[in-house]
């Protein structure tokens, strides 16, 4: 298969990306210092508004830095029944938790900004944007990429005219970005389903998923890959917005492992083990962003006790490597 180049636009680029990581981990500060030190880096528009999705690039964009991205999270709903969501809800001990809400994190808006004001890379996880939404951000002159977790979804990707594939493996932290509802990515190494997708796809791939050390990014770079993009090893950057509770149990000796669970949002994510997932996983149902919205309150008071037992501890299974220390500094040290 003949590579198409990868963009021109990150010609001068390092081939370590600073990944977007919604929740909090990725801000503003973040972004741009990545960007100051020579690395891609994404603003994380999930779960936000178009309104705060704006603010934030204006942010970046006042601090002189002008090759950034923007990722969002596209609706794919795993929809949960009233009798499922009030089941679980009484699991978490919550009496009356009402109707399961559903949204579509204000796609239709944050599309439009992102048309009317266009950034550099507009990227996408959870699921394909429709056809038309891909050639509208192209048009106004954004590049595109998709996250994909197999060769089916490199595909579709492919035939729906992405620029760029974000090719993530299963050791990823945060949530998967397998697109049908209740799968679980499969178990194979990075550097192999990578090898796997670019010996098919001329579409230029930046690889993803449990990334830790400059020799894994030296073998995936061998394996067809054209960049990387870390998340985990900057959950403890000076200018990440990772909560205290969240920094502090990624060095607690007692996490000792990562999970893939559902049991915070009812999309699968990987974590570190602690009771609230030893308490949930099993019963937790399928229900996407339901969920994510049923638990965010009890998550939301854990952080602000404290409790890390209680606390939805993204982290990939490499977290063991990730440090406090500018990001700058731990994008370099990742670089072969």
């Amino acid at each position: 298969m003949i590579r198409a180049a990868f963009p021109a636009l990150f010609e001068y680029t390092s081939p370590v990306w600073a990944a977007p990581m919604a929740g909090g981990p990725t801000t503003p500060a973040l972004v741009v210092a990545a960007a100051r030190a020579g690395h891609m880096a994404q603003l994380a528009a999930g779960y936000k508004t178009s309104q705060a999705m704006n603010d934030e690039i204006a942010a970046v964009r006042a601090a002189g830095v002008d090759l950034f991205g923007v990722n969002l999270f596209v609706p794919n709903t795993h929809v949960i029944s009233p009798g499922a969501h009030a089941d679980y809800a009484r699991a978490l001990g919550i009496d009356d938790a009402g109707d399961p809400r559903e949204d579509d994190d204000a796609w239709n808006e944050k599309i439009a900004a992102l048309v009317a004001d266009p950034v550099p890379l507009v990227s996408f996880t959870f699921g394909l944007p429709r056809g038309e939404d891909i050639a509208a951000l192209r048009d106004a002159g954004s590049l595109t990429a998709q996250t994909v977790t197999s060769l089916d979804e490199e595909r579709a990707a492919v035939d729906a005219g992405v620029d760029i594939l974000v090719v993530q493996g299963a050791a990823a932290g945060g949530h998967s970005g397998v697109w049908t509802a209740g799968a679980l990515p499969a178990e194979r190494p990075l550097a192999g389903l990578v090898a796997e997708i670019a010996a098919e796809t001329g579409v230029p791939i930046v690889a993803a998923g449990g990334i830790s050390s400059s020799a894994e990014v030296a073998e995936l770079l061998g394996s067809g890959t054209d960049a990387v993009a870390v998340g985990t090893a900057l959950l403890r950057a000076a200018e990440s917005g990772t909560s205290s509770t969240h920094r502090a149990a990624l060095e607690d000796p007692r996490f000792d492992e990562t999970v893939l669970t559902r049991a915070f949002t009812g999309r699968y994510a990987r974590a570190l083990r602690n009771a609230f997932v030893d308490a949930h996983d099993a019963d937790a149902p399928s229900g996407y962003p339901a969920i994510h919205h049923l638990t965010r309150p009890l998550r939301a008071a854990a952080a602000a006790e404290g409790d890390a037992e209680h606390l939805h501890l993204w982290a990939g299974r490499g977290w063991r490597a990730s440090r406090e220390a500018p990001v700058a500094e731990i994008l370099a040290a990742l670089v072969p």
